[in-house]
């Protein structure tokens, strides 16, 4: 199974998108699934279900901390190396996508957010949202960018 396969996968189960993306990876990286879940569940619905940032965005930019984060305080080129990473990954959604918002990604630009409570996963809620694409493609560009 690919990782776009198993993200997808992922996210009809029920995680939100930055979950599926990250998790399709993380183990790759040695990381628990438990804790990979924990970690990019604040993410979901553009952070905390605000429509800012897409999820399946900020699971590639998690990812992208996997591969070659900066963990020295001092190391200013590692930071560079990361940063140049993950405006490449944005740049590359965005041009695929119009957009790296949720809000932009789902055409509620008229809409307050700051409902926390996520909408029931039915058939009719994945026929109207994007979202289970946008995770495979966001995992399409990993593996093109990161070379996975």
């Amino acid at each position: 199974m690919t990782k776009r396969e198993k993200a997808m996968e992922l996210f009809k189960e029920g995680y939100n998108c930055a979950q599926a993306v990250f998790l399709a990876y993380a183990q790759d990286y040695g990381m628990d699934e438990t804790q990979a879940l924990m970690i990019a569940s604040s993410f979901g619905g553009g952070m905390g279900r605000m429509r800012e940032v897409c999820g399946a965005v900020s699971g590639m930019f998690m990812v992208a901390g996997l591969e070659n984060g900066q963990t020295d305080p001092k190391d200013g080129q590692s930071k560079v190396k990361n940063y140049e990473t993950v405006q490449k990954l944005a740049e590359k959604f965005k041009e695929e996508n119009g957009s790296i918002y949720c809000r932009e990604l789902l055409g509620l630009t008229d809409t307050v957010h700051n409902n926390p409570n996520p909408e029931k996963r039915t058939d009719e809620y994945y026929k109207k949202r994007p979202c289970g694409e946008l995770v495979g493609i966001a995992c399409d560009i990993i593996d093109e960018v990161l070379g996975k």
